[in-house]
């Protein structure tokens, strides 16, 4: 039986603002990504995942949409798009795009309409509602991105739902008018030549009507209003008529982007059988260095968590549904800051997360620059963070007499701009990103960290990860074989076993910077086997991991 294309292949995401800038304004745009094709066709990758390039008032950085078919002028033109379609498929690199449908921007002409009066044709295509009748809110709920998480509109006396940003009004799924039109939307760009979507907060679409206060948690300000809108009643209705009415016979791929989302639901989703999506991301793993639902409140990550949450997710969708596998991302800090050391073991641990990842079963996704190993930034300024996330959670910590250090901590640790310093090309002036002012300050350390250097170093970050996109390729194993977690109580080192109907394979990895001893049962099982691949030439089947290791044995 054929293995669906999208499972042996790895996906490169490109924030586009931040991968090299053509123009000299400071701001990446899609010309730039062209010029780009040919390095990231040599790291070996099948896809890209566009961030949006729509037009928008970039009050989140494009995923506030002001017109799903036109391209921001910010990022070039339509003809520069279609030019990137043409050039990515001369080199077999397919492209698939950010579909952002839980809210648009407050600029777009459907918004204009719904609040220019309360029977405009259009008002049904957000959530409007009247205030309590104290004049408060609808409901107690809180944003995502801190604050109310409703806006009063004096004009119509009625509020509208912003999960997100004020400027990010929530769309009404339950009109059925609005839902043909985002499908249309859709297969507009289908016909373009896309292969298929990554869906931002998909599970989101569909809220629990009556809409209620939610809990308010120990330490919040506003209510939970996750129970009235993650994973909701209508949600599986809606995505089969997406699948039917845009992707049915489409040769695709679609990713949904699900906070909140546990493997049960994710076998649901990601069933075959039941026509809705390829694939989700799942957030779980993401949240374990936090206390509870707060990603400030910083805790240090217990390795055997992590551990067991890999293990949930590799046992639970074999054999029915799909993983995506990602460290990074858009709106994740770097991994190599977080969970490996980005001082004395950068290029080892960066190896070693690789290792871990990439072993495993599902669709890895590479962000742009993880490749290189780029890390986290520490802007002197708090002039110098950009991200409108981070400069609202400032406002409400700083209320909540958080203490400056414990704040600055927090936003080196988990700000969104981490991941979206400019793309590291050279060791020029601004890292060869742009010729002018970048939009957000360069990572002082692109002298030492970046393309060039990669690329001259055959033992680079860049050629290990090369090296792991072609055994996907190539070793059956790694997308169709059964996973067995090994060494599950170890506090230091990941280890399992990709089990196939020819081979094994035992993947090792050190997430500390000491000496490690292997369980003699494992050391058993590596004596004589091949080592498939490995950051580390001194310890092989010494049965010790070196600091950081990550090796893979052929049993």
């Amino acid at each position: 039986m054929t293995i669906a294309w999208w499972k042996q292949s790895t996906v490169y995401q490109i924030y586009p603002k931040s991968f090299n800038d053509t123009t000299g304004n400071g701001i990446g745009d899609i010309p730039g990504i062209i010029e780009k094709l040919d390095y990231l066709n040599k790291l070996g990758i099948d896809v890209i995942w566009l961030s949006p390039v729509y037009d928008s008032p970039q009050e989140d950085n494009g995923y506030d949409i002001r017109n799903y078919r036109l391209i921001d002028e910010l990022f070039g033109s339509m003809e520069d798009m279609e030019k990137l379609l043409e050039e990515a498929h001369k080199r077999d690199i397919k492209v698939v795009m950010d579909l952002v449908v839980n809210h648009t921007s407050d600029e777009h002409p459907w918004f204009v309409e719904s609040k220019s009066s309360k029977d405009n044709s259009y008002r049904d295509y957000y959530i409007w509602l009247d205030g309590k009748a104290n004049g408060e809110p609808p409901t107690n709920w809180g944003s995502i991105f801190s604050g109310s998480a409703w806006k009063y509109d004096e004009p119509t006396d009625q509020y509208y739902l912003h999960l997100f940003a004020e400027k990010q009004p929530d769309l009404n799924w339950e009109n059925p008018e609005l839902r043909a039109d985002i499908y249309d939307m859709m297969n507009f760009w289908m016909d373009k030549g896309i292969v298929g979507f990554r869906m931002d907060v998909i599970n989101f679409i569909s809220k629990d009507y009556p809409l209620e206060d939610g809990k308010v948690n120990e330490g919040d300000k506003y209510g939970d209003p996750g129970p009235y809108f993650l994973n909701g009643p209508r949600i599986h209705e809606f995505l089969q008529e997406m699948h039917q009415e845009v992707l049915k016979g489409r040769d695709v791929m679609t990713v949904g982007e699900m906070p909140g989302a546990a493997p049960e639901d994710a076998k649901a989703y990601t069933d075959p059988e039941n026509e809705e999506l390829d694939m989700i991301f799942t957030f779980e793993h993401m949240s374990l260095d936090q206390h509870g639902g707060d990603k400030w409140n910083l805790k240090p990550l217990d390795l055997r968590e992590l551990k067991e949450n890999f293990e949930k997710w590799q046992t639970s969708l074999h054999g029915v549904g799909w993983n995506s596998l990602y460290w990074n991302n858009h709106d994740q800090p770097r991994i190599v800051s977080r969970f490996g050391d980005d001082q004395e073991y950068r290029e080892k641990s960066a190896k070693m997360l690789a290792t871990c990842l990439h072993m495993m079963q599902g669709t890895p996704y590479i962000y742009q620059g993880e490749e290189l190993g780029m890390t986290n930034v520490r802007f002197a300024s708090l002039e110098d963070y950009q991200d409108i996330e981070t400069l609202n959670m400032l406002k409400e910590k700083q209320e909540l007499a958080w203490s400056t250090d414990r704040i600055m901590d927090a936003i080196y640790t988990k700000g969104r701009d981490n991941a979206r310093t400019p793309m590291q090309w050279d060791t020029s002036s601004h890292a060869g990103f742009t010729s002018g002012t970048p939009w957000l300050k360069v990572n002082e350390n692109h002298r030492t960290i970046n393309a060039e250097e990669s690329l001259n170093n055959p033992k680079s970050i860049f050629y290990y990860y090369q090296k792991m996109i072609q055994l996907r390729k190539d070793m059956d194993v790694i997308s169709k074989g059964s996973f067995h977690l090994l060494m599950r109580e170890s506090e230091k080192v990941f280890a399992y076993e990709r089990e196939g109907d020819q081979e094994s394979l035992i993947v090792l990895c050190n997430f500390s910077g000491d000496e490690v001893e292997l369980d003699s049962d494992v050391v058993e099982r590596i004596q004589g086997a091949s080592v498939l691949i490995s950051n580390e030439d001194g310890s092989l089947g010494r049965g010790v991991l070196c600091p950081y290791e990550g090796s893979v044995y052929k049993v």
